[in-house]
Protein backbone atom coordinates (compact mmCIF):
# COMPACT_ATOMS: atom_id res chain seq x y z
CA UNK A 1 0.00 0.00 0.00
CA UNK A 2 1.04 3.73 -0.54
CA UNK A 3 -0.01 6.91 -0.78
CA UNK A 4 1.57 8.69 -3.60
CA UNK A 5 1.96 12.62 -4.47
CA UNK A 6 0.88 13.71 -8.19
CA UNK A 7 1.19 17.65 -7.48
CA UNK A 8 0.88 19.59 -4.17
CA UNK A 9 -2.89 18.34 -2.12
CA UNK A 10 -3.43 15.91 -5.19
CA UNK A 11 -2.55 12.08 -4.62
CA UNK A 12 -2.87 8.74 -6.18
CA UNK A 13 -4.52 6.36 -3.06
CA UNK A 14 -5.29 3.19 -5.94
CA UNK A 15 -4.20 -0.08 -5.90
CA UNK A 16 -1.93 -2.11 -7.62
CA UNK A 17 -3.33 -5.93 -8.80
CA UNK A 18 0.15 -7.55 -9.44
CA UNK A 19 -1.03 -10.94 -9.84
CA UNK A 20 -4.86 -10.47 -11.57
CA UNK A 21 -4.32 -12.45 -15.13
CA UNK A 22 -8.24 -11.91 -16.47
CA UNK A 23 -10.89 -9.16 -16.67
CA UNK A 24 -14.34 -9.48 -17.29
CA UNK A 25 -13.79 -13.00 -17.59
CA UNK A 26 -12.40 -12.91 -20.92
CA UNK A 27 -9.74 -10.94 -21.49
CA UNK A 28 -6.08 -11.30 -20.29
CA UNK A 29 -4.28 -9.39 -18.29
CA UNK A 30 -0.47 -10.31 -18.75
CA UNK A 31 0.92 -7.21 -16.71
CA UNK A 32 -1.83 -7.56 -14.06
CA UNK A 33 -3.38 -3.59 -13.81
CA UNK A 34 -4.28 -1.30 -11.54
CA UNK A 35 -7.22 -0.01 -9.64
CA UNK A 36 -6.46 4.29 -10.11
CA UNK A 37 -8.37 6.48 -7.59
CA UNK A 38 -7.26 9.69 -6.32
CA UNK A 39 -7.32 12.52 -3.58
CA UNK A 40 -7.68 16.42 -3.57
CA UNK A 41 -7.26 18.60 -1.11
CA UNK A 42 -8.64 21.69 -1.42
CA UNK A 43 -8.49 24.88 1.04
CA UNK A 44 -12.50 24.13 2.03
CA UNK A 45 -13.29 20.57 1.34
CA UNK A 46 -11.78 17.39 0.28
CA UNK A 47 -12.86 15.39 -2.58
CA UNK A 48 -12.40 11.59 -3.40
CA UNK A 49 -12.35 10.59 -7.49
CA UNK A 50 -13.29 6.85 -7.93
CA UNK A 51 -12.83 4.06 -5.38
CA UNK A 52 -11.13 0.23 -6.45
CA UNK A 53 -12.06 -2.65 -7.64
CA UNK A 54 -13.63 -4.59 -4.40
CA UNK A 55 -10.87 -7.45 -3.89
CA UNK A 56 -8.63 -4.41 -2.85
CA UNK A 57 -10.79 -2.84 -0.77
CA UNK A 58 -8.30 -3.00 2.63
CA UNK A 59 -5.52 -1.56 0.81
CA UNK A 60 -7.44 1.06 -0.32
CA UNK A 61 -8.93 1.98 3.07
CA UNK A 62 -5.17 1.66 4.43
CA UNK A 63 -4.44 4.34 1.95
CA UNK A 64 -7.08 7.16 3.28
CA UNK A 65 -5.59 6.31 6.87
CA UNK A 66 -2.26 6.89 5.76
CA UNK A 67 -3.35 9.86 3.67
CA UNK A 68 -4.79 11.62 7.40
CA UNK A 69 -8.36 11.53 5.76
CA UNK A 70 -10.65 12.25 8.47
CA UNK A 71 -13.70 13.67 6.25
CA UNK A 72 -14.25 14.14 2.84
CA UNK A 73 -17.30 16.24 1.15
CA UNK A 74 -17.44 14.46 -2.02
CA UNK A 75 -17.01 11.53 -3.72
CA UNK A 76 -16.90 11.43 -7.48
CA UNK A 77 -17.98 8.45 -9.92
CA UNK A 78 -16.61 8.77 -13.11
CA UNK A 79 -17.80 5.18 -14.25
CA UNK A 80 -20.25 2.74 -12.25
CA UNK A 81 -18.30 -0.56 -13.44
CA UNK A 82 -17.32 -2.44 -10.18
CA UNK A 83 -13.11 -2.20 -10.49
CA UNK A 84 -14.07 1.51 -10.43
CA UNK A 85 -16.74 1.65 -7.73
CA UNK A 86 -17.02 -1.46 -6.32
CA UNK A 87 -15.71 0.34 -2.72
CA UNK A 88 -18.27 2.86 -3.02
CA UNK A 89 -20.40 1.28 -0.77
CA UNK A 90 -17.54 1.24 2.09
CA UNK A 91 -16.35 4.90 0.87
CA UNK A 92 -19.70 6.00 1.49
CA UNK A 93 -20.17 4.15 5.16
CA UNK A 94 -16.64 5.88 5.95
CA UNK A 95 -17.79 9.21 5.05
CA UNK A 96 -21.69 9.46 6.13
CA UNK A 97 -21.70 13.21 5.09
CA UNK A 98 -19.85 12.93 1.68
CA UNK A 99 -22.10 13.67 -1.48
CA UNK A 100 -21.76 10.98 -4.28
CA UNK A 101 -21.05 12.98 -7.85
CA UNK A 102 -22.41 11.25 -10.69
CA UNK A 103 -23.76 11.56 -14.04
CA UNK A 104 -27.61 11.26 -14.19
CA UNK A 105 -27.28 7.64 -16.13
CA UNK A 106 -24.37 7.13 -13.42
CA UNK A 107 -26.90 7.46 -10.36
CA UNK A 108 -29.35 4.72 -11.68
CA UNK A 109 -26.59 2.85 -11.91
CA UNK A 110 -24.73 3.08 -8.51
CA UNK A 111 -28.03 2.36 -7.12
CA UNK A 112 -29.04 -0.64 -9.16
CA UNK A 113 -25.70 -1.96 -9.05
CA UNK A 114 -24.33 -1.08 -5.61
CA UNK A 115 -27.17 0.10 -3.25
CA UNK A 116 -26.50 3.26 -3.22
CA UNK A 117 -29.35 5.35 -1.77
CA UNK A 118 -30.31 8.19 -4.41
CA UNK A 119 -30.15 10.86 -1.85
CA UNK A 120 -26.61 10.64 -1.47
CA UNK A 121 -25.81 11.58 -4.65
CA UNK A 122 -25.50 15.02 -6.37
CA UNK A 123 -25.98 15.12 -10.32
CA UNK A 124 -24.45 16.91 -12.34
CA UNK A 125 -24.25 17.91 -15.95
CA UNK A 126 -22.02 19.04 -18.78
CA UNK A 127 -19.29 21.44 -17.70
CA UNK A 128 -20.91 21.61 -14.40
CA UNK A 129 -18.26 23.07 -11.36
CA UNK A 130 -17.63 21.94 -7.76
CA UNK A 131 -15.38 24.39 -5.80
CA UNK A 132 -13.08 23.02 -3.39
CA UNK A 133 -11.42 26.31 -2.47
CA UNK A 134 -8.66 26.64 -4.15
CA UNK A 135 -9.25 24.08 -6.51
CA UNK A 136 -12.08 23.38 -8.94
CA UNK A 137 -13.51 20.24 -10.40
CA UNK A 138 -15.37 20.34 -14.00
CA UNK A 139 -17.05 17.61 -14.90
CA UNK A 140 -17.08 16.45 -18.50
CA UNK A 141 -19.74 14.03 -19.78
CA UNK A 142 -18.51 11.18 -22.37
CA UNK A 143 -21.22 8.89 -22.90
CA UNK A 144 -20.18 5.77 -24.58
CA UNK A 145 -16.80 6.39 -24.15
CA UNK A 146 -16.76 2.81 -23.22
CA UNK A 147 -20.24 3.02 -20.80
CA UNK A 148 -23.22 5.09 -21.03
CA UNK A 149 -22.41 7.00 -17.90
CA UNK A 150 -18.81 7.37 -18.44
CA UNK A 151 -17.87 10.93 -17.02
CA UNK A 152 -14.20 12.89 -16.90
CA UNK A 153 -12.96 15.10 -14.34
CA UNK A 154 -10.88 18.16 -15.16
CA UNK A 155 -9.31 19.88 -12.43
CA UNK A 156 -8.91 23.57 -13.34
CA UNK A 157 -6.48 24.90 -11.56
CA UNK A 158 -3.64 21.85 -11.93
CA UNK A 159 -4.76 20.98 -15.13
CA UNK A 160 -5.35 17.38 -14.44
CA UNK A 161 -7.85 14.88 -16.39
CA UNK A 162 -8.95 12.46 -14.47
CA UNK A 163 -9.91 10.57 -17.65
CA UNK A 164 -11.58 6.96 -16.40
CA UNK A 165 -10.76 4.62 -18.49
CA UNK A 166 -10.18 6.84 -21.63
CA UNK A 167 -5.92 6.67 -22.08
CA UNK A 168 -5.99 3.52 -19.89
CA UNK A 169 -3.13 0.70 -20.12
CA UNK A 170 -4.13 -2.69 -18.31
CA UNK A 171 -0.35 -2.50 -16.32
CA UNK A 172 0.55 -3.49 -12.62
CA UNK A 173 4.00 -0.92 -11.99
CA UNK A 174 5.22 0.84 -9.36
CA UNK A 175 5.88 3.70 -11.68
CA UNK A 176 3.21 6.57 -11.50
CA UNK A 177 4.32 8.26 -14.51
CA UNK A 178 5.13 7.32 -18.12
CA UNK A 179 9.17 7.77 -18.40
CA UNK A 180 8.56 6.43 -21.97
CA UNK A 181 5.72 6.17 -23.97
CA UNK A 182 7.81 2.97 -25.81
CA UNK A 183 7.74 1.61 -22.67
CA UNK A 184 3.85 1.47 -22.26
CA UNK A 185 2.55 1.84 -26.38
CA UNK A 186 2.19 -1.87 -26.05
CA UNK A 187 0.28 -1.95 -22.95
CA UNK A 188 -2.02 0.79 -24.03
CA UNK A 189 -2.39 -0.20 -27.48
CA UNK A 190 -3.95 -3.15 -26.29
CA UNK A 191 -6.18 -1.73 -23.90
CA UNK A 192 -7.83 0.72 -26.70
CA UNK A 193 -8.04 -2.31 -29.08
CA UNK A 194 -10.08 -4.64 -26.16
CA UNK A 195 -12.33 -1.71 -24.13
CA UNK A 196 -12.42 1.11 -26.09
CA UNK A 197 -11.86 0.41 -29.80
CA UNK A 198 -15.82 -0.41 -30.00
CA UNK A 199 -16.21 3.24 -29.13
CA UNK A 200 -14.05 5.00 -31.72
CA UNK A 201 -16.02 7.43 -33.13
CA UNK A 202 -17.15 8.69 -29.63
CA UNK A 203 -13.85 8.93 -28.75
CA UNK A 204 -12.75 11.14 -31.49
CA UNK A 205 -15.75 13.01 -30.38
CA UNK A 206 -14.85 13.42 -27.61
CA UNK A 207 -10.86 14.23 -28.33
CA UNK A 208 -12.08 16.94 -30.06
CA UNK A 209 -13.83 18.78 -26.75
CA UNK A 210 -11.04 18.19 -24.49
CA UNK A 211 -8.61 20.19 -26.95
CA UNK A 212 -10.53 23.47 -24.95
CA UNK A 213 -8.88 22.04 -22.22
CA UNK A 214 -5.27 22.58 -21.04
CA UNK A 215 -4.13 19.48 -19.92
CA UNK A 216 -0.55 19.22 -18.39
CA UNK A 217 -1.56 15.43 -16.55
CA UNK A 218 -3.42 12.94 -17.98
CA UNK A 219 -4.52 10.28 -14.80
CA UNK A 220 -6.57 7.70 -15.89
CA UNK A 221 -8.03 5.08 -13.97
CA UNK A 222 -5.42 1.73 -15.26
CA UNK A 223 -2.16 2.26 -15.42
CA UNK A 224 0.39 4.97 -15.44
CA UNK A 225 -0.17 8.59 -15.63
CA UNK A 226 1.11 10.61 -18.43
CA UNK A 227 2.89 13.97 -18.05
CA UNK A 228 3.17 15.00 -20.48
CA UNK A 229 0.30 13.61 -22.09
CA UNK A 230 1.16 14.86 -26.35
CA UNK A 231 2.71 10.98 -26.47
CA UNK A 232 -0.56 9.61 -25.43
CA UNK A 233 -3.14 12.31 -27.40
CA UNK A 234 -0.86 11.52 -30.61
CA UNK A 235 -0.97 7.58 -30.37
CA UNK A 236 -5.19 7.92 -29.81
CA UNK A 237 -5.51 10.17 -32.61
CA UNK A 238 -3.46 7.38 -34.94
CA UNK A 239 -5.63 4.64 -34.05
CA UNK A 240 -9.22 6.37 -33.83
CA UNK A 241 -8.47 7.64 -37.38
CA UNK A 242 -9.46 5.91 -40.61
CA UNK A 243 -6.32 4.85 -41.41
CA UNK A 244 -5.37 1.76 -41.93
CA UNK A 245 -2.18 0.04 -42.68
CA UNK A 246 -0.85 -2.65 -45.97
CA UNK A 247 -1.34 -5.25 -43.28
CA UNK A 248 -3.91 -8.20 -43.36
CA UNK A 249 -4.54 -10.41 -40.33
CA UNK A 250 -5.06 -14.32 -40.45
CA UNK A 251 -6.81 -15.42 -37.26
CA UNK A 252 -7.26 -19.31 -37.73
CA UNK A 253 -8.26 -22.78 -36.85
CA UNK A 254 -7.50 -25.45 -38.10
CA UNK A 255 -8.37 -29.14 -37.39
CA UNK A 256 -7.02 -31.66 -39.68
CA UNK A 257 -4.44 -29.14 -41.25
CA UNK A 258 -6.31 -28.23 -44.77
CA UNK A 259 -6.87 -24.98 -43.52
CA UNK A 260 -3.87 -24.57 -42.08
CA UNK A 261 -2.02 -25.53 -45.72
CA UNK A 262 -4.51 -23.12 -47.17
CA UNK A 263 -3.43 -20.21 -44.73
CA UNK A 264 -0.14 -20.84 -45.30
CA UNK A 265 0.20 -20.44 -49.11
CA UNK A 266 -2.01 -17.47 -48.49
CA UNK A 267 0.07 -15.82 -46.57
CA UNK A 268 3.35 -16.35 -48.44
CA UNK A 269 1.37 -15.45 -51.33
CA UNK A 270 0.51 -11.59 -49.72
CA UNK A 271 4.43 -11.85 -48.52
CA UNK A 272 5.16 -12.15 -51.85
CA UNK A 273 3.07 -8.95 -53.08
CA UNK A 274 4.75 -6.35 -49.71
CA UNK A 275 1.61 -7.13 -48.09
CA UNK A 276 2.69 -7.49 -44.03
CA UNK A 277 0.94 -10.38 -42.33
CA UNK A 278 0.13 -11.20 -38.91
CA UNK A 279 -0.68 -15.27 -38.17
CA UNK A 280 -2.57 -15.82 -35.24
CA UNK A 281 -3.53 -20.33 -34.49
CA UNK A 282 -6.96 -19.57 -32.49
CA UNK A 283 -6.25 -23.03 -30.70
CA UNK A 284 -3.11 -20.93 -28.85
CA UNK A 285 -3.50 -17.25 -29.67
CA UNK A 286 -3.99 -14.57 -27.12
CA UNK A 287 -7.41 -12.81 -28.29
CA UNK A 288 -5.72 -9.57 -26.66
CA UNK A 289 -2.95 -9.46 -28.86
CA UNK A 290 -5.32 -10.51 -31.89
CA UNK A 291 -7.52 -7.26 -30.90
CA UNK A 292 -4.50 -5.27 -31.06
CA UNK A 293 -3.31 -6.44 -34.53
CA UNK A 294 -6.72 -5.22 -36.08
CA UNK A 295 -6.47 -1.65 -34.90
CA UNK A 296 -4.63 -0.95 -37.84
CA UNK A 297 -5.25 -3.43 -40.39
CA UNK A 298 -6.63 -3.40 -43.84
CA UNK A 299 -7.61 -6.70 -43.81
CA UNK A 300 -8.96 -9.29 -41.50
CA UNK A 301 -9.02 -12.78 -42.84
CA UNK A 302 -10.94 -15.66 -41.11
CA UNK A 303 -9.54 -19.66 -41.95
CA UNK A 304 -12.01 -22.06 -40.37
CA UNK A 305 -13.03 -26.03 -41.40
CA UNK A 306 -16.79 -26.10 -40.91
CA UNK A 307 -17.36 -28.53 -38.21
CA UNK A 308 -20.63 -30.46 -38.62
CA UNK A 309 -22.63 -27.18 -40.16
CA UNK A 310 -20.77 -24.73 -38.90
CA UNK A 311 -17.98 -22.29 -38.80
CA UNK A 312 -15.13 -24.72 -35.74
CA UNK A 313 -16.48 -22.90 -32.39
CA UNK A 314 -12.82 -20.99 -31.65
CA UNK A 315 -13.46 -19.12 -34.84
CA UNK A 316 -17.00 -18.30 -34.02
CA UNK A 317 -15.90 -16.96 -30.94
CA UNK A 318 -13.02 -14.82 -32.87
CA UNK A 319 -15.60 -13.66 -35.21
CA UNK A 320 -18.15 -12.91 -32.54
CA UNK A 321 -15.50 -10.59 -31.00
CA UNK A 322 -14.17 -8.73 -33.81
CA UNK A 323 -18.12 -7.60 -34.81
CA UNK A 324 -17.90 -6.37 -31.16
CA UNK A 325 -14.76 -4.31 -31.27
CA UNK A 326 -15.66 -3.04 -34.31
CA UNK A 327 -12.15 -2.32 -36.16
CA UNK A 328 -11.66 -0.07 -38.98
CA UNK A 329 -10.80 -2.56 -41.14
CA UNK A 330 -11.81 -1.96 -44.67
CA UNK A 331 -11.92 -5.60 -45.97
CA UNK A 332 -13.14 -9.17 -44.96
CA UNK A 333 -12.35 -12.76 -45.97
CA UNK A 334 -13.32 -16.08 -45.11
CA UNK A 335 -11.18 -19.26 -46.42
CA UNK A 336 -10.83 -22.80 -45.31
CA UNK A 337 -12.25 -26.49 -46.04
CA UNK A 338 -15.37 -28.69 -45.76
CA UNK A 339 -15.75 -32.46 -45.60
CA UNK A 340 -19.38 -32.82 -46.83
CA UNK A 341 -21.58 -29.27 -46.49
CA UNK A 342 -22.69 -26.75 -43.94
CA UNK A 343 -23.04 -22.74 -43.64
CA UNK A 344 -20.14 -21.52 -42.73
CA UNK A 345 -19.07 -18.98 -45.16
CA UNK A 346 -22.49 -17.49 -44.93
CA UNK A 347 -22.44 -17.74 -40.86
CA UNK A 348 -19.24 -15.88 -40.70
CA UNK A 349 -20.51 -13.11 -42.92
CA UNK A 350 -23.65 -12.46 -40.57
CA UNK A 351 -21.33 -12.44 -37.86
CA UNK A 352 -19.43 -9.65 -39.05
CA UNK A 353 -22.56 -8.07 -39.52
CA UNK A 354 -21.35 -4.50 -37.55
CA UNK A 355 -17.74 -4.42 -39.86
CA UNK A 356 -17.85 -1.75 -42.16
CA UNK A 357 -15.64 -3.58 -44.45
CA UNK A 358 -15.89 -5.18 -47.72
CA UNK A 359 -16.77 -8.74 -47.99
CA UNK A 360 -14.23 -10.46 -50.37
CA UNK A 361 -15.61 -13.48 -52.44
CA UNK A 362 -14.39 -16.85 -50.25
CA UNK A 363 -12.13 -19.49 -51.20
CA UNK A 364 -13.78 -21.98 -49.46
CA UNK A 365 -13.17 -25.94 -50.78
CA UNK A 366 -13.78 -29.53 -50.34
CA UNK A 367 -11.40 -31.36 -48.77
CA UNK A 368 -7.64 -30.88 -48.74
CA UNK A 369 -6.51 -27.67 -51.31
CA UNK A 370 -5.38 -28.87 -54.59
CA UNK A 371 -3.69 -27.10 -56.92
CA UNK A 372 -7.00 -25.05 -58.43
CA UNK A 373 -7.35 -23.56 -55.01
CA UNK A 374 -3.80 -22.09 -53.99
CA UNK A 375 -4.45 -20.45 -57.35
CA UNK A 376 -7.84 -19.18 -56.26
CA UNK A 377 -5.58 -18.00 -52.80
CA UNK A 378 -3.33 -16.54 -54.87
CA UNK A 379 -5.94 -14.50 -56.90
CA UNK A 380 -7.36 -13.43 -53.28
CA UNK A 381 -3.69 -11.84 -52.35
CA UNK A 382 -4.15 -10.32 -55.84
CA UNK A 383 -7.22 -8.59 -54.97
CA UNK A 384 -6.21 -7.31 -51.78
CA UNK A 385 -3.30 -6.00 -52.87
CA UNK A 386 -5.30 -4.31 -55.67
CA UNK A 387 -7.73 -2.97 -53.14
CA UNK A 388 -4.83 -1.92 -51.10
CA UNK A 389 -3.29 0.76 -53.10
CA UNK A 390 -6.50 1.96 -53.97
CA UNK A 391 -7.52 2.91 -50.21
CA UNK A 392 -3.86 3.94 -50.30
CA UNK A 393 -4.56 6.25 -53.36
CA UNK A 394 -7.66 7.75 -51.78
CA UNK A 395 -5.98 8.44 -48.43
CA UNK A 396 -3.40 10.43 -50.55
CA UNK A 397 -6.05 12.81 -52.42
CA UNK A 398 -8.58 13.32 -49.10
CA UNK A 399 -4.95 14.57 -47.54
Amino acid sequence: MAVREILPDIYWIGAIDWDRRLFDALIPLPEGTSYNAYLVKGSEKTALIDTVDPSKEFEYVCNLVKAGIESVDYIIVNHAEQDHSGSLPMAAELFPRAQIVVSEKCRDLVQSLLEIPPERCLVVKDRDTISLGNKTLEFIMAPWVHWPETMLTYLQEDHVLFSCDLFGSHRATSDLFVDDIREIYHSAKRYYAEIMMPFRSNIRDHLAILTSCDIRIIAPSHGPLYQPPDPILAAYRDWISDEVKNEVVIIYVSMHGSTEKMVNHFAGALMERNVSVRIFNLAVSDIGEIAMSLVDAATIVIGTPTMLFGPHPLAANAAYITNLIRPKTKFAAVIGSYGWGGNTVETLKGMLSRLNAEMLDPVYVKGIPDQACLRELETMADTIVRKHREIAVSSQQAG
